[in-house]
């Protein structure tokens, strides 16, 4: 009998934003291909993989289960046979499954019943520990569900594997693996964008979500834990009853130590504090972060090459300058918990976390909020600036640096885009725009034009085509009037400010 097939999966009202990925898995889903087809969901703890991946399950009557962390072997077997079970229409334990591979393809049957055949095994990371077999049983039936399809018999078997064991997830499509090849699906979900945050947050104050973002990012997941007091009452209350309080979820403290045990990998926890420690201090390259810790700089290639696995921390090259790559932090709950919890957190957890919070103001400032504001600077240029240059979409982001002979100096560049179709370290590649993103509460004047003039100036004689170069000022707090009026006289200057960066 042929299964009618479905109608496009409208999203639910309640899954905010995620209609790009929706749509992806919604396709993923509705293929009446007859042939089996796996996808891989992965993404960082917190970033709403479950939450999605749940409401894709409910809106096909879809088999979702999870793994747990504590569960051994055995327990898990039962709990995945019972779940099965369930699903069938049976009781729990009527199944008596002794192995995964019975498991597995119970759960591909009593989908297939279903006009959307789908499975969703969530946290998968949690049962290759003590299941490692799992990743071959399912190429297997991968294989023999490819061959047994056979044309107007309706949409085969949907797995989604999904985990925020970034390393684990990403290694099961590489090399050998036996899932090489196999996958139509490789779905890494991101946090929200810096607008998309606020609105979700529904924050009134740009400020206010510019410093909410600092602290935790766009992970929509901790929004259900953070959101009282709400952030526009007050950021400093806020704060300290969220990130610096012992008794939340959210004590940055806990957080950390939650996010770097997602990865079987990361043993030597001190370590790897002291490496990120480093980095949210300002160390950017392996020589650096070595040299704050008195190791020379091979003793930490391991563990970095971890943490850029896990999705810890990114490692991206200076835009014209070939092996000078810049290592920060990928996550803002990390960076705050290094600088500002760790190292006063006897105090934090006996009570004094507003006097702590005061103290770290100038901390908060200069290596939290400052850094924070240079990124969202690069991607409002990555995202938005296209509706104002004169080039409109423009080629790669980052930062660099220019050497000035003459002046026996290096001029440090916030934001740099290269033209649309250029490369990276490309010689005399065209540069779509200059930028200085600046979070001090100062506002900004024509000495900071006069600084990006300069460097543009400088990348010309080195043989960079600048001749349609924009030159753009990000600022938290605004610009001089005479500053302003040059721009309005002026099609190479571009102004950003606050409310500019949110869309205002």
């Amino acid at each position: 009998m042929t299964k009618s097939l479905p109608a496009k999966l409208a999203k639910p009202d309640d899954v905010v934003d995620r209609d790009r990925e929706w749509g992806l898995l919604a396709e993923f889903l509705t293929d009446p291909d007859p042939a089996m087809r796996l996808g891989i969901v992965s993404g960082r703890r917190r970033h709403g993989k479950s939450y999605l991946l749940q409401a894709l399950s409910e809106q096909v009557g879809g088999l979702y289960v999870t793994a747990v962390r504590e569960e051994g072997r055995l327990p898990a077997i039962q709990r995945f046979s019972d779940a099965v079970a369930t699903h069938a229409g049976l009781r729990p334990g009527s199944l008596r499954l002794t192995g995964w591979r019975d498991v597995l393809s119970n759960a591909l049957d009593v989908t297939a019943r279903s006009a959307h055949p789908l499975l969703v095994i969530d946290e998968l990371p949690y049962l290759l520990q003590h299941s490692p077999e799992i990743p071959g049983l399912l190429q297997q039936l991968y294989d023999e569900r490819q061959r047994g399809a056979w044309p107007g018999a309706g949409p085969g078997p949907r797995l989604i594997l999904c985990g925020s064991a970034m390393s684990v997830m990403h290694e099961l499509l590489s090399g050998t693996k036996p899932l090489r090849g196999r996958a139509v699906v490789d779905l890494r979900l991101g946090a929200f964008d810096y607008r998309d945050s606020r609105t979700f947050w529904q924050i009134a104050d740009p400020l206010t979500a510019l410093k909410v973002h600092a602290v935790l990012g766009g992970a929509p997941g901790y929004r259900p834990v953070a959101a009282r007091p709400h952030p526009d009452d007050g950021f400093d209350t806020w704060l300290t009853r969220t990130l610096l309080d012992p008794g939340r979820a959210v004590y940055s403290r806990t957080e950390t130590e939650y996010l770097l045990r997602e990865d079987p990998r990361i043993t030597q926890h001190t370590l790897y504090y002291d490496i990120l420690t480093a980095i949210a201090n300002g160390a950017t390259t392996p020589s650096k972060i070595g040299a704050a810790l008195e190791r020379p700089r091979n003793a930490v290639a391991h563990p970095l090459g971890v943490l850029e696995s896990t999705g810890y921390i990114r490692r991206e090259q200076d835009i014209l300058r070939s092996k000078h790559p810049v290592i920060t932090l990928a996550d803002p709950v990390i960076r705050f918990n290094q600088l500002v919890t760790l190292p006063q957190a006897a105090a934090v957890e006996q009570g004094f976390a507003e006097q702590v919070w005061q103290q770290a103001a100038p901390t908060f400032n200069s290596k939290i909020l400052g850094p924070h504001f240079e990124d969202l600077a690069r991607d409002f240029t990555r995202r938005y600036a296209h509706t104002l240059l004169p080039g409109g979409l423009p080629g790669p982001v980052g930062t660099t640096e220019v050497a000035d002979q003459a002046a026996r100096t290096k001029h440090e560049v916030d934001v740099i885009a290269l033209a649309a179709g250029e490369r990276p370290q490309a010689p005399r590649a065209r540069i779509a725009l200059l930028g200085e993103a600046k979070a001090t509460a100062a506002r900004r004047g024509t000495g900071d034009l006069e600084r990006l003039e300069r460097i543009r100036a400088l990348l010309a004689d080195q043989g960079y085509d600048t001749t349609a170069s924009t030159l753009a000022l990000y600022s938290l707090h605004g610009f001089y009037p005479d500053l302003v009026d040059l721009a309005d006289r002026r099609d190479d200057l571009l102004l950003v400010d606050l409310p500019a960066l949110y869309g205002s």
